[in-house]
């Protein structure tokens, strides 16, 4: 079935993702979980135009880009800014450690709240990763008691900007800058090279990261391994994973060095 809705227009794809929005609305309307993404802004833009009920939330995760949240206030004023109780800095110390690839507890606590009971609608795409090709179009997470709508799940990189294009909808300056993926300031999944640009783009939220570290460490019940003595090696740990990597990256030793915690 994917395979030859994969060979439709855009046009007819827009068409089906209308259907299914009608086809499954619930009583008390969807909860659209919209992140200020490309996708995101797909299946907004196709929950007013198929005429459903919804109401649109957006997790706020501390690390947001500015240029994210800016967009959202301007663009998309009656999507709620949902804050969470704890913050990602407060999460590194309660956790011991910094967010991985594998250990991804802020996205748990971060991103996927919210929407408990209700029919949720995402902008999940089976294109954008082996993980996801693994979704359905309507979906169960029965461990928060949620339907999940995924209506836009086989449309392409290039169905999504076209739709958003021919229509004129605006979109994130991030994407203009060279951005594939909108996502949280030096989050690990983009690895090294993406954390590093992070680090010089956003030198406030690497200082607020340094900090995190340094609190978390103090907080340790045992003395820290030898690469986590201080916040700087920590970092170093985070974004090289080992000496290594820095060879890799064809990057020096003292990279980081001219950021300066304050």
């Amino acid at each position: 079935m994917l395979i030859e809705l994969n060979l439709m227009g855009v046009e007819n794809k827009v068409e089906i993702a209308i259907e299914r929005f009608k086809s499954f609305e619930p009583e008390d309307g969807y909860y659209l979980a919209f992140s200020g993404g490309k996708d995101s802004i797909c299946i907004y833009q196709l929950a007013l135009m198929s005429g459903v009920k919804f109401d649109a939330h957006f997790n706020f995760t501390t690390v947001d880009p500015p240029e994210l949240i800016n967009f959202i206030h301007n663009n998309y004023p009656d999507v709620s800014i949902d804050r969470p109780n704890m913050t990602m800095w407060r999460l590194i110390e309660k956790n011991h450690m910094p967010p991985t690839r594998i250990a991804r507890y802020c996205c748990s606590y971060l991103k996927e709240r919210g929407g408990e009971g209700r029919f949720v609608v995402t902008g999940v795409r089976a294109s954008e990763s082996i993980k996801r090709r693994k979704r359905q179009m309507v979906d169960m997470c029965y461990t928060k008691h949620k339907r999940i709508l995924n209506p836009i799940i086989d449309w392409s990189d290039n169905d999504v900007w076209e739709f958003i294009k021919t229509n004129g909808f605006k979109y994130p300056s991030l994407y203009d800058e060279g951005q594939k993926r909108i996502g949280c300031i030096m989050c690990p999944l983009q690895g090294g090279k993406g954390m590093l640009a992070d680090a010089e783009k956003y030198p406030k939220f690497y200082n607020a990261y340094l900090l995190a570290f340094k609190k978390m460490i103090a907080n340790m019940k045992t003395p820290p391994r030898e690469e986590w003595a201080d916040e700087h090696k920590v970092m170093k740990w985070w974004i090289y994973g080992n000496p290594k990597k820095i060879q890799e990256y064809n990057l020096f030793d003292n990279t980081l060095d001219r950021f300066h915690y304050e």
